[in-house]
């Protein structure tokens, strides 16, 4: 299986996980939220939002595209980080997010 059918059938599992989790938004954030240069947009976005918005339509369009993955990945620390305070189970999320950080690195 490619790197990028695997890709994608973790960004598919990441989604599922948001929407269980109840972390999901309906509301789209205004262009400027969304165009925050800081890491993870942190200014701006929830580190849930910046999955939703961000990420997730980034990797997409970068599998859909077969184009060249990022090198490396490393964002499980600050979604631990960032997650630890919701009164839900993320424990499927924290683990979905660590796969999709171990396949990027491992580039396979």
């Amino acid at each position: 299986m490619s790197i990028h059918h695997q890709c994608a059938s973790l960004l598919a599992q990441l989604t599922i996980d948001l929407k269980q989790c109840d972390l999901w938004s309906n509301e789209t954030p205004s262009k400027e939220q969304l165009s925050s240069t800081e890491p993870f947009a942190l200014d701006t976005l929830r580190f849930e939002q910046w999955l939703q918005f961000i990420f997730i339509p980034k990797m997409t369009e970068l599998v859909n595209n077969k184009t060249n993955l990022p090198s490396n990945m490393n964002i499980y620390p600050m979604a631990e980080e960032s997650l630890k305070h919701k009164n839900k189970t993320i424990t499927p999320l924290l683990a979905t997010i660590k796969s999709l950080d171990q396949l990027i690195s491992r580039g396979e």
